[in-house]
């Protein structure tokens, strides 16, 4: 880095137009730089005494388009824009074409709408419109001031929304407001003022429907526009738009109901929002065949059913008076696919409509999970928080005390003990409010958590078992007031111990979604999964045989008590599943481990990171906790050494899988989602089993013989395919 002074003495002139002050003075040295330029070589700055490079990469370049947010506006404020025409109202004096104007604002709303949010910028998308800035403006305009109104209804539903439920800590752009005028007076009349429409255009498509014989009595009834051979067809098309917007708006008001009484009412405006959007959809070729801008040729481009660019949007709209707008424009979603976005948005929301409110902890636990597998988007995962956790109790309803009680299959008693006061108690109810939080994110934030938290779940669990040991000490109490405790904390503290493995299992499962994990490495992964499958058996056993035996002295003497101990015992069908995935996960384990000992295929090595390093890559926020105890890369690697086919062969994992997923399909008869799944493990089973018996009978691998490993059956646990080259 070079300085350099300009090559001669040169005096500059002192600037007028910047008077100088005290301690200042000001010099135009606009010659001098010009000299300079010429002297300059490549990778030569001119400096000051104080230049320092580090501040001057993070400064912003004043004037760069790509960086000053400002020099990139095409009006310098809204009043601006209204003064150069850029909303005019009327839209256009020939009524046809206003109309025609209107529609394809509302397009271009909807795609707007939908690359917010997809992570767009609100100031670049929703309000880069000038029409719903000045609400006074638009109001001699009855169908673009309802609609207005309540697109800023929505917009601001949906920013309480995402930041109640705080799920815009993944995308903090979407509740970033820029001090836009979300809320105007009379916004919350928009309801009412756009079913006014709603009548009156009901009226206008009802006259031009109207038989000759009729006409006469409805000529009082002014049409929507000029052209009454097209009178049908725009109205038909405002009237979808007009609907759509109207029955979304309830759809949001009604998610938000406490309790979730408004899911049944929200599922028939669902019904009516999917389809106004087939009927939008159907308007396309009418309106682009009407359109007085041609067609446009590129579909990824197009805003609008017409093709036209909408009157009245401008991406730079707010880059001067919103300082946090971020200088680049973005590229918004194409019309067609913003109805597709919405289409897949009101299903998700069905989805979540339709999923019983049981306050219970494994079905809540089974909802945040099963709704994670049609991919929701950032509002839908909102509203299913919303909907989990409200005041701090399960669905509004049941305290997060009771639930745990519940969960940790504690006697209907246990819910008003007095230790749910302690702190650690409440702790526990925090950290349960964070787990559904975290279940309701996206696929990869969800997983950085849960990898996160299950320090907070084993730290809680050992202070839990310290206040528990102090409260028991401290409690001068009847001795069946001490049997309630002693009961009450074993439960709950096997119940977290289960927990913790099931967020451990959840942590190592969401790798295999996000494709964290190579095929030479899924050895030590199964093997991972295998042992904490084996741990959350253990607790969830012990918790079911507890709850078992504090039934069985209830309800029987201490000799009927000795008997009943000695019988079979039948074990239930979430232990018998569980052991089904441990079959599965051992099985795989084994397989691979044959293949990389008798085969040499499969080995984790490469140029940068050893086999040992990506274990402790993939695994350290579970050795950080702990979880399980002793399991490192030493126990994993003195497992899977001495493992060949011959081993597999005899353990036969994968037969026994199948034989369980046989035996549960009574069990689970009523529930289609778990039937759906035993089906998927038995075809992983099945195919892995074939695959492994043509491997043992074939010895080593044949060079002919060529094997794979996909996700064909289950998204977690992999088939294997041999086939011949």
């Amino acid at each position: 880095m070079a300085e350099a002074d300009g090559g001669g003495d040169a005096k500059a002139p002192l600037s007028s137009s910047i008077p100088s002050g005290k301690d200042t003075a000001w010099f135009d040295v606009s010659s001098l730089l010009h000299r300079a330029c010429h002297d300059l070589q490549n990778d030569e700055l001119i400096t000051g005494e104080n230049f320092n490079l580090f501040a001057a990469m993070s400064a912003l370049e004043i004037m760069d388009p790509k960086m000053d947010s400002g020099i990139v506006s095409t009006y310098y404020s809204v009043d601006e824009a209204i003064e150069n025409g850029a909303a005019p109202i009327p839209l256009s004096f020939d009524r046809t074409s206003d109309i025609q104007c209107v529609i394809d604002i509302m397009d271009h709303f909807l795609a707007c709408e939908a690359t917010w949010h997809k992570g767009g910028s609100l100031a670049q998308t929703v309000f880069s419109c000038t029409y719903l800035f000045r609400p006074e403006r638009t109001s001699s305009h009855a169908l673009l001031h309802s609609f207005c109104r309540v697109i800023r209804a929505t917009c601001s539903a949906l920013v309480s929304a995402v930041s109640d439920a705080r799920t815009n800590e993944e995308e903090d752009l979407f509740t970033m407001a820029y001090g836009l005028p979300l809320k105007a007076n009379g916004d919350e009349k928009c309801l009412s003022m756009i079913h006014a429409v709603d009548e009156t255009l009901c009226r206008q498509l009802k006259a031009c429907k109207a038989p000759v014989s009729k006409k006469t009595v409805l000529e009082d009834i002014e049409p929507l526009q000029t052209h009454l051979d097209l009178e049908e067809g725009f109205c038909k098309a405002v009237l979808c738009r007009i609907r759509f917007r109207k029955h979304f708006y309830h759809v949001l008001t009604c998610l938000r109901k406490p309790q979730g009484r408004g899911l049944e009412l929200a599922k028939k405006h669902i019904i009516s929002c999917l389809s106004e959007l087939d009927s939008m959809l159907n308007t396309e070729e009418f309106l682009r065949h009407n359109s007085a801008c041609g067609t446009v040729g590129n579909e990824d481009e197009k805003t609008t059913a017409s093709g036209c660019q909408p009157v009245g949007f401008d991406s730079t709209l707010n880059s001067r008076s919103a300082a946090p707008t971020p200088p680049r424009a973005i590229k918004l979603l194409s019309w067609k696919k913003a109805v597709n976005y919405f289409q897949k948005l009101l299903h998700d929301l069905d989805v979540i409509c339709s999923y019983p409110l049981d306050p219970v902890f494994d079905g809540a636990m089974r909802f945040a999970v099963d709704v994670q597998k049609f991919q929701p988007d950032l509002v839908a995962r909102a509203h299913i928080q919303l909907l989990l956790v409200q005041d701090g109790k399960l669905y509004g309803r049941e305290s997060l005390f009771a639930v745990i009680c519940k969960a940790a299959l504690l006697p209907e008693g246990a819910k008003n003990h007095d230790i749910q006061k302690t702190e650690s108690v409440q702790q526990l109810g925090q950290l349960l409010v964070t787990l559904f939080r975290v279940l309701c994110a996206n696929t990869a934030w969800q997983r950085r958590k849960l990898g996160k938290i299950l320090q907070d779940w084993r730290i809680i669990y050992v202070q839990l078992e310290l206040a528990f040991r102090k409260e028991f000490g401290e409690a001068a109490s009847t001795p069946v007031e001490q049997d309630l405790l002693l009961t009450v904390c074993k439960h709950i503290l096997i119940w977290v111990e289960e927990q913790t493995y099931w967020i451990a299992l959840r942590f190592l499962m969401l790798g295999f979604e996000l494709e964290l994990y190579s095929t030479d490495e899924y050895c030590m992964v199964y093997w991972y999964i295998y042992i904490i499958l084996i741990k959350l058996a253990e607790k969830t056993h012990l918790k079911i045989m507890l709850s078992n035996d504090s039934s069985r002295r209830k309800s029987k003497k201490k000799k009927d008590f000795v008997k009943d101990v000695g019988k079979d015992y039948q074990v239930p069908p979430v232990l018998q599943l569980l052991q089904c995935y441990t079959y599965v996960a051992q099985g795989l384990m084994m397989l691979l481990a044959s293949l990389r000992n008798e085969n040499k295929i499969f080995l984790c090595q490469g140029p940068f990171n050893s086999e040992h390093e990506r274990f402790v890559q993939h695994f350290e926020l579970l050795q950080k906790a702990c979880l399980p105890d002793h399991a490192s890369f030493f126990s994993f690697s003195e497992t899977v050494t001495n493992i060949r086919f011959a081993t597999v062969s005899m353990h036969n994992c994968f037969k026994d899988a199948q034989k369980i997923t046989k035996d549960l399909r009574g069990g689970f008869a009523n529930d289609p989602d778990r039937l759906a799944e035993l089906r998927q493990i038995e075809q992983v089973a099945e195919h892995n089993h074939v695959a492994l018996n043509l491997l043992c009978r074939l010895g080593s691998l044949e060079p002919s013989l060529k094997i794979s490993f996909d996700f064909i059956h289950h998204p977690h646990f992999v088939t294997a395919s041999v086939k011949r080259s």
